[in-house]
């Protein structure tokens, strides 16, 4: 019988696989960088979507082990070569972010030394980098110091923060929850009413607003319908207003909404997670003026910073309410509990496992500072213009004219449906693949996107995209027959 001492030799040495020698480090490591050095410069000569599914047999755990160059090999079979590559510059569908080679780097560290970014205690290092960029971001949108915040997986997870702060706060909750009323635009990012039916408000009463030509709420109209409402014994507690909307790109007028959400004592929410970062344009800046009027506010550095997925961030005014909901102690964490250390991030989120994610945003500033980022937004912006311009001179019509990056166009057909029209032409474009475009509907209006924010999108990417809609423009009216 084997002692116990042989037992744990046994396992050992089959557990030590776990831990890769320094030569077999060296190995992967040059594996990968050549694998990822590959695929970057492979980006321009790739289609950008590919209509077709992976292989799950392939992709199944069997338990056998592989080498590094097959798991590569496999990797761009079953996942790279199938639906979207939001890596490229040819994503100008829905809200791209692009993925800068920076954050990989700052990821590779965050993993490889493992720090726990929930509590100061236990890191603090991690947590102060965390809320240093916290602090960062509450000045360039002109938030109080006594704000707080929290660095989450994404924009679903910060709306999801700041709409729980706002329904403490205002201690919505029981036979007040049917008698309440959030007023929103109806272009607001659907992750909105995700988070209401979550924290148990599916029963408000919410009112969308009606909206200008530009797609912008009409604040005069709010006004109105906040006083219809107290008339009828309702109790208006908050508004959300968005600082770029999906579907067109719109900046809500941020000022007046702030000070009719005051006048009335609401929360004043406002959803930044494509457009907020614009602010840091000249060009742009203006737009967001009452942009510190709001109580909460979402931004996703993984869209307005050019990240890899998995970097938003929530900031709130009142701490009380952040901490209401998300403020827990344990025994177990008794020698983490001081409150003379800095903000634990565990305390404003639901998150106590907390991924150190915050080193993928710190790692690129510090070594590239901020104007490379401020000039890619500003490009952006005229990027737009350039690619709308040129749809007009091939004939479409296009939407107003957008506040940011994010327009919409559709072919005015003759003799046949343009809803049915432009939908065949948007398949068309998704059967090329070379440049992604995504569509939506306007007023019932079938149209297709247009969402500039890759870091590698180019003017070259935008050349490259007309002439793909002109081959399927082309394609689509001999379908037709027109």
């Amino acid at each position: 019988m084997s002692t116990l001492t042989d037992k744990i030799a046994e396992l050992e040495k089959i557990s030590a696989a776990l831990e890769p020698s320094k030569e077999e480090r060296i190995h992967y490591l040059q594996s990968t960088g050549i694998y990822t050095s590959q695929f970057i410069d492979s980006l321009p000569f790739r289609n950008t979507f590919s209509n077709t599914k992976a292989n799950a047999d392939k992709l199944k755990i069997d338990g056998r082990k592989k080498n590094i160059q097959e798991v590569f090999d496999l990797y761009t079979t079953e996942v790279i070569d199938h639906g979207l590559i939001p890596s490229s510059g040819g994503h100008i569908g829905y809200i791209p972010g692009g993925g800068i080679f920076l954050s990989a780097i700052g990821d590779y560290l965050a993993d490889i030394s493992n720090e726990y970014a929930g509590m100061y205690f236990g890191s603090p290092g991690a947590v102060t980098i965390e809320n240093e960029l916290i602090n960062w971001m509450k000045k360039e949108f002109h938030f109080p110091e006594t704000a707080v915040g929290n660095l989450t997986s994404g924009g679903s997870i910060a709306n999801l923060i700041a709409l729980t702060a706002a329904r403490d706060k205002h201690q919505i909750k029981n036979d007040k929850i049917e008698k309440s009323v959030i007023y929103l635009s109806p272009q607001v990012h659907h992750c909105i009413h995700k988070a209401l039916r979550i924290i148990g408000l599916e029963d408000i009463v919410i009112r969308e607003l009606e909206l200008d030509d530009h797609h912008r709420i009409n604040a005069e109209l709010l006004k109105k319908h906040i006083d219809v409402d107290k008339l009828a014994g309702l109790n208006p507690f908050m508004v959300i207003a968005s600082a770029g909307t999906t579907d067109t790109g719109a900046v809500d007028p941020l000022n007046e909404i702030g000070t009719i959400a005051k006048s009335h004592e609401m929360w004043f929410h406002i959803d930044g997670a494509y457009g907020g970062f614009f602010i840091l344009t000249k060009r742009a800046k203006e737009k967001f003026n009452g942009i510190e009027k709001a109580d909460s506010l979402v931004i996703d550095p993984h869209k307005g910073l050019f990240l890899p997925y998995g970097l938003g961030a929530v900031l709130v005014k009142d701490k009380d309410a952040l901490f209401h909901s998300h403020h827990y102690t344990a025994n177990y964490m008794q020698d983490a509990n001081n409150p003379d250390l800095p903000l634990n991030p565990a305390d404003v989120s639901p998150e106590l496992t907390k991924h150190f994610r915050g080193l993928r945003l710190w790692l690129p500033l510090q070594i590239h500072g901020i104007d490379p980022f401020v000039a890619c937004l500003e490009e952006k912006l005229y990027l737009t213009d350039y690619f709308r311009e040129e749809l007009k001179k091939r004939d479409f019509k296009v939407g107003p004219e957008p506040d940011l990056s994010v327009s919409y166009f559709w072919y005015p057909a003759k003799g046949v449906d343009e809803n049915v029209f432009n939908q065949k032409l948007m398949e068309m474009i998704h059967e090329d693949g070379r440049i992604f475009l995504s569509s939506t509907k306007i007023n019932g209006k079938q149209v297709i996107r247009i969402a500039i924010l890759s870091f590698r999108t180019k003017k070259e990417t935008i050349d490259v995209c007309l002439e793909m809609i002109d081959r399927c423009l082309q394609k689509t009216k001999l379908h037709f027959e027109i």
